[in-house]
């Protein structure tokens, strides 16, 4: 079965006119670029596994699930290695769901394909242009009604794109997909597109709008905490624009903001805004990390790893978000009983383990997902790495934030360093330690660097890299590779004594980009650098010179409702990411040190204060302790204290003012609302918070001040701690009567010396 219908059918009042032209799509099997390279030169982009799914599944099954009809799915590089999956699949034999492919061998860009399209005639109406590296479970309804009613209104209203609010960080300059920050413009009436500009200066976040834009336009809302979804609806006539306008050959680059400045024509652009749906598409490998975190973390039910549709196989959710193959997955341990289950592999949280994958004693593996078929030694660490099918992890490697391709071979004690990527089939020698960021593939690297090179690899007969889905290891590929090994094709210097393969130079000025669109963490010394090169901006913000991230222009205007829901967004968003970081941190047993950069950075980003630091630090750790395994609520409470004594550090560098304590105590009192299991032990909580030198007995005291004129309501946990605060309040005597007896002692001291 394909995946949940998501809404209602297609919007028309005609139930003819709806069974005359069916809802199309075209989905763009090719992206026009060279991110993902080395592994676009075997294999193509929309066939690449997403949590062990070719990505082109989860766009296939959201367009089914939508009502899509019919879907023109262009290709172009690596074209056959598509239609034969395609062909292969499912996708091919369902009810009321056409998937036509459509080749070229000679386009290179967004425009010469939709130009193409056009000439086959294949378009009649209204259609969904998406590209086969987005997903989404957004509903279709909504947008696709109003883009009916605005083309009824205005036959020029040709295109509608899809956004979402994500807030880029001050410090980078990039959303959590790892793209650039994004500046638009936009009617707040009509939500006209006026303005698109993605800007690649990260060093300035200034943009320049022409005065007849302002002069034409009343009111104007500027945004930069947008994210392009790259889901359009777009009007038949799209298609002829692209044939008329030879020029245009990216969709956003060219086509777009050439209707925005084309003045002549009128053609008008509009945005569509989602707020709880899911909607992403992946850009480059640090989008790659992210999207892949939602699937495990299950943002784009119903696509995720345990709800069956096409292409996944039948996966089972177990505790805290680990994901395991049913039945498929073997662990080998010497010391385990003839049933071959391990009692010392540790598969930690938001993992998903591939069926036929074998799994060595003593291995740890958390955050990661792992491929089917592949074999993983004993004494391995696996950190935030992708491992593909049919990968081989010998005794005694170690992974962290890497992506190894299938029929990968490391040797025994091989060591990848953060932001490695390693082509299908690369050899890693024994003991070699990859470099960070250090691209690996049995290709040699191109001299050119446009994406032409992938059409030239796909034409090559002698490429390496087939689907493992469609057919088994490929023995012509394998014979290929053999003859090039024994050849010594591959220096043993390069990739240590065994090693196959080339590593591929980061060209001039191109390191920054390597971490950016890394699948590793930004690293320590690179976010240091940056929050440094942000201050002059962070005052220039401050001193409220400049527009908030998203503010609209318009003079006069003292409506704050709108700042108000923004202010709730905004906190309800950097509480989810402090919550990712702190839980990554966990996880991947990252510093306290880089924990509290990572921390600063989204409080800069977000233009938050130490107390909100605090609170959503102090709710990470609350919510974690929850979901440690505990058999009574003095076990519960335990649980707290271990957390806490662990990453004390951390939360005490936000709590530099006795008001900020407070602050955590009144979070404290809220969470136990949601969190009821914490209700019965605020009082002993407290108390230890206390005893660990996290909350201050004047913290405490004033909190309870505070409260003495509130409602019976409000004194809740003040009453329940009543024991404790006397016994706080004794103290406070007692440590003011040894002051004052000392100070005694000392004046009569100095009297006598007088004397």
């Amino acid at each position: 079965m394909g995946a949940q219908k998501r809404g209602a059918p297609r919007v028309s009042e005609d139930p003819e006119e709806l069974a005359r032209v069916p809802l199309q799509a075209i989905l763009l099997a090719d992206s026009f670029t060279t991110k993902f390279r080395p592994i676009t030169l075997e294999r193509p982009k929309v066939l690449l596994p997403l949590v062990n799914v070719p990505m082109i599944n989860y766009t296939l099954a959201w367009l089914e699930s939508a009502g899509v009809e019919e879907v023109f799915v262009f290709c172009c590089a690596h074209s056959k290695q598509v239609i034969d999956y395609l062909e292969s699949s499912e996708w091919f034999a369902q009810p009321n769901f056409t998937v036509t492919t459509i080749e070229s061998h000679n386009s290179v860009s967004a425009g010469d394909a939709l130009r193409l399209i056009y000439e086959r005639n294949v378009i009649h109406g209204d259609f969904v242009l998406i590209s086969g590296d987005t997903l989404s479970n957004m509903s279709l309804t909504q947008v696709l009604k109003e883009h009916k009613e605005r083309r009824k209104k205005d036959s020029n209203a040709v295109m509608t794109i899809v956004i979402k609010r994500s807030k880029p960080s001050q410090i980078t300059h990039q959303s959590r997909l790892g793209n650039d920050e994004l500046f638009m413009a936009t009617d707040p009436n009509t939500k006209q597109l006026l303005y698109y500009e993605d800007k690649e200066d990260h060093t300035k976040g200034s943009i320049y709008l022409d005065k007849l834009l302002i002069a034409d336009n009343p009111s104007i809302t500027l945004h930069n905490d947008k994210q392009d979804c790259y889901i359009d609806i777009c009007s038949p006539e799209v298609l002829s624009l692209f044939t008329d306008n030879f020029d245009y050959q990216h969709l956003r680059r060219h086509f777009v903001k050439g209707l925005l400045v084309d003045d002549i024509m009128g053609y008008k652009i509009f945005t569509h805004e989602i707020h709880s749906s899911y909607a992403a598409r992946i850009d480059n490998f640090r989008s790659y990390d992210t999207v892949s975190k939602d699937i495990i973390q299950r943002w784009t039910y119903p696509l995720v790893p345990d709800v069956k549709f096409f292409g996944n196989s039948s996966i089972k959710l177990e505790r805290r978000g680990m994901y395991r193959a049913s039945g498929n997955v073997q662990y080998i341990d010497i010391y385990s009983s003839d049933t071959g289950q391990s009692r010392s592999a540790q598969i930690g949280p938001f993992t998903v383990i591939g069926s036929g994958t074998k799994i060595g004693n003593n291995t740890k593996i958390s955050n990661s997902v792992i491929g089917e078929g592949c074999s993983i030694g004993s004494n391995v660490s696996i950190e935030g790495s992708y491992i593909w099918d049919n990968a081989t992890i010998e005794d005694g490697c170690k992974l962290r934030h890497a992506i190894v391709c299938d029929g990968v071979i490391m040797r025994s004690g091989a060591v990848l360093e953060p932001g490695v990527v390693l082509s299908f089939k690369v050899v890693i020698g024994q003991k070699f330690n990859v470099l960070s960021y250090s691209k690996v593939s049995l290709l040699q690297q191109p001299t050119k660097l446009d994406s032409d090179d992938e059409l030239e690899y796909a034409d090559n007969s002698s490429g390496i890299a087939e689907m493992s889905s469609i057919t088994p290891v490929d023995k012509l590929n394998e014979e290929t590779t053999n003859q090039r090994m024994e050849a010594n094709c591959w220096p043993t210097s390069e990739l240590g004594t065994g090693g196959a393969g080339y590593v591929w130079s980061i060209c001039e000025g191109g390191h920054d980009e390597e971490w950016r669109h890394s699948v590793a963490p930004i690293p320590a010394d690179k976010l240091l650098e940056a929050i440094h090169a942000a201050d002059d901006d962070l005052e220039h913000v401050q001193d409220g010179s400049s527009l908030p991230p998203s503010g609209e222009l318009k003079p006069d205007s003292n409506d704050s409702e709108g700042d108000d829901v923004v202010s709730i967004e905004d906190s309800a968003d950097f509480e989810r990411e402090v919550e990712a970081t702190f839980l990554r941190a966990v996880h991947e047993n990252i510093q306290v040190d880089h924990v509290i950069l990572e921390v600063n950075s989204l409080r800069l980003s977000y233009n938050k204060v130490a107390a909100d630091c605090a609170g959503a630090l102090f709710y990470s750790m609350m919510k974690l302790a929850l979901e440690t395994p505990y058999g009574s609520p003095g076990e519960l409470v335990q649980a707290t204290v271990n957390i806490f004594t662990k990453w004390k550090k951390v939360l005490k560098s936000y709590l530099a003012e006795i008001d900020e304590e407070i602050e955590v105590i009144l979070r404290f009192e809220e969470m136990c609302e949601s969190l009821k299991e914490f209700s019965p032990v605020f009082d002993k909580i407290l108390h230890q918070l206390y005893e660990l030198e996290i909350i201050q007995e004047e913290a405490i005291m004033r909190w309870d001040a505070e409260k003495k004129n509130a409602e019976e309501a409000d004194r809740v946990y003040v009453k329940q701690s009543a024991d404790f605060i006397q016994q706080l309040r004794l103290v406070c005597l007692m440590s003011q009567w040894l002051r004052e007896a000392e100070e005694e002692d000392e004046d009569e001291e100095d009297e006598e010396d007088e004397e």
